[in-house]
């Protein structure tokens, strides 16, 4: 089974490799904004057309040909797909590239057979910690250390620069695994995420949120608050700009780095995971608890689980949005509407007497829901 895999590389360029990189960025965006206008006024949306035109906009603009040729029609087809992706937005037009916004340019591979040997414009080698790209030639990068070379065809490479002056390198690559059969279950667990706890299982386990937004809130209020109050791109206002970039960047990486360690554990102890199917779109509208469910990332926990639990051959289900995981008695399956009510943390049933945590009474549901899930997919 052939499938895509993403790579990222921290990328160690020099001085000259960095100018490079900064003057690819900028012609690509011109190319880009140039035939941008070419498409609103003259209506030209044939990609070929576009790509036919590219020569001669080199020869007219003589720093074009300094940089990846490749890099500038990979920026042609970015236009092409954007546009086609507004076609059914409505009052959604494409916007120009912006040198302020992150800066980032692809570039494909390309192989050639030279005295029958193989030589690809894009190649990456683990064990010396270099990759080769386009024009650029060797650069040291930083990734993967655990693993002595990438497997599969590589497809293309972005290069992007983050607002916080690091460089990465994202390599697409076509790979041939072989589908992993499932496991025949032996244990299984219902997940309740949360904001108190960010996971609580049907085990009665915990797993505690980290709530990183909190811990930087003070010192990112105090820079924000001094950007609003100098001088619009001025050389103070870039450095206040970089120093909130690299706030957000710690915030994002230790959000990661917590996520994934639960995740792991959560989906190499179980066979089959259910969690519930969570619309975060229309939570994030709750005023006072929109920056703590977007900090919870539930998104990428769900998405982590699903990926993680097919490449071991577990199962992995997600209930109903409109469950009422939280307002039934696990024991007796009696419904208490008033638990619709967030600061009652404890689930006591009028009816049968059982008295719980909330969280693990609703993780509870969630197992017996997915289990539903579970055998009408393995009967049909």
């Amino acid at each position: 089974m052939k499938t895509f895999k993403t790579y990222q590389f921290r990328l160690y360029p020099n001085h000259k490799q960095i100018a490079l990189i900064s003057k690819t960025f900028g012609c690509v965006r011109f190319v880009f904004n140039h035939y941008l206008t070419k498409q609103k006024e003259e209506g030209i949306k044939n990609i070929s057309l576009l790509c036919n035109d590219l020569k001669k906009l080199q020869e007219d603009n003589a720093f074009l040909k300094e940089v990846d040729n490749c890099a500038l029609r990979c920026a042609i087809f970015s236009l092409h797909d954007v546009s086609v992706n507004n076609i059914n937005k409505e009052n959604e037009s494409t916007k120009y590239k912006s040198k302020y916004a992150k800066q980032s340019y692809k570039t494909n591979n390309i192989n050639k057979i030279y005295k029958n040997k193989l030589y690809s414009s894009i190649e990456i080698d683990l064990m010396k910690r270099k990759i080769k790209l386009p024009k650029l030639g060797l650069i040291n990068i930083r990734g993967y250390r655990n693993q002595k070379e990438i497997k599969g065809r590589i497809i293309n490479a972005t290069i992007v620069k983050e607002n916080t002056g690091k460089y990465y390198a994202n390599i697409l690559v076509e790979e041939d695994i072989i589908p992993q059969t499932k496991v025949k279950p032996k244990n299984i667990i219902g997940i309740d995420l949360g904001i108190k706890d960010l996971i609580t299982t049907s085990d009665g386990e915990k797993y505690n949120n980290e709530k990183h937004i909190i811990k930087y809130e003070k010192k990112l209020k105090q820079f924000q608050r001094k950007l609003a109050n100098q001088k619009k791109r001025s050389k103070n206002y870039y450095k206040t700009k970089k120093k909130i970039a690299r706030i957000h960047c710690k915030i994002k990486n230790a959000r990661k780095h917590h996520i994934i360690n639960v995740v792991n554990k959560i989906v190499l102890d179980n066979d089959i995971i259910i969690s519930e199917k969570l619309q975060v779109n229309k939570m994030i509208y709750n005023n006072n608890l929109s920056k703590y469910i977007l900090d919870a990332s539930f998104t990428m926990i769900c998405n982590l689980i699903s990926h993680k639990a097919k490449l071991n051959g577990k199962y992995y289900y997600q209930i109903n949005t409109y469950y009422p995981s939280s307002q039934l008695c696990s024991k007796c399956n009696h419904k208490e509407s008033k638990l619709k009510n967030l600061n009652i943390r404890t689930y006591k049933c009028p009816h049968c007497g059982l008295e719980l945590d909330r969280d693990i009474n609703a993780s509870i549901n969630i197992m017996y829901e997915g289990l539903k899930l579970h055998y009408q997919k393995i009967t049909t």
